[in-house]
């Protein structure tokens, strides 16, 4: 045993200074992998239970302000309420103008993103195909804009208002963070300054009229709208009777 031994180390002495070096520089770049990895792994863990948490706390709490409220250089007009003063023919509008899924889907319309991912294929104007409960969860916790990170942590957050909110809660927030003017947020800030009533008592054309300007906000008019976009909150309008009572159930349920 001894004599293997003193073997061993003579052989040890004997190796070229370079293999020692390799030996030793392989060893202590497994090391900082290893330790690169474990601060990954860490970070990781930290959001899961970070972004967990704004959810459950936003389940009950209503949202103070949001990175787009913040970054709007033109002030943030807003009003919380919560849904039961907000009028139905509001709820309606939002589903018929939106996301004619809303109670059926599990946040994602894989139908309505296909459609649209063949339409920016084809070329011209670039449309979405975001729910009601994406654009939730990026009003919410994200920021306004594309790329892949926003968009995965986009999908993140949507399943978790999905599973933690319900569909009543997922609603309620949209309606009161989803930007309606320049410089005003929410549906109730919108009703006050457009037509001069509380949300609670918007009409059917009136409600479709806010939800028409809700995919551009800064750029379609709610009072005075003319081309497109009258038309757009006109079809919208229509469809309301439509959505009441069967595509809006997972509201009022």
């Amino acid at each position: 045993m001894g004599g293997n031994r003193e073997w061993d180390e003579l052989r040890n002495e004997r190796q070229p200074i370079s293999v020692k070096h390799r030996r030793r520089g392989g060893a202590a770049r497994s090391g900082l992998l290893g330790r690169l990895i474990g601060i990954v792994v860490q970070l990781l863990l930290a959001f899961i239970v970070l972004s967990v948490a704004q959810v459950v706390i936003y389940k009950f709490v209503p949202v103070p302000v949001t990175v787009t409220m913040l970054a709007d250089t033109n002030g943030d007009r807003r009003a919380w309420v919560p849904i039961g003063r907000i009028s139905r023919a509001m709820v309606d509008a939002a589903i018929a103008g939106e996301d004619g899924k809303f109670c059926s889907h599990l946040g994602f319309d894989t139908d309505a993103m296909r459609a649209a991912y063949q339409r920016n294929q084809d070329g011209g104007r670039i449309r979405g195909g975001s729910t009601i409960s994406q654009q939730a969860a990026k009003n919410t916790f994200l920021w306004q804009g594309g790329g892949y990170v926003r968009k995965a942590l986009e999908a993140w957050y949507t399943v978790l208002i999905e599973a933690i909110w319900g569909k009543r809660r997922i609603m309620e927030v949209y309606l009161n963070v989803a930007e309606t003017g320049i410089g005003t947020y929410g549906v109730e800030a919108a009703a006050q300054r457009y037509f001069n009533q509380p949300a609670k008592n918007l009409g059917t054309l009136e409600a479709a009229r806010i939800a028409a300007a809700f995919p551009q906000p800064k750029v379609r008019a709610v009072i005075g709208a003319t081309g497109r976009v009258r038309r757009h909150g006109n079809v919208i309008a229509a469809r309301e009777s439509t959505v009441r009572g069967d595509y809006d159930v997972c509201v009022y349920k």
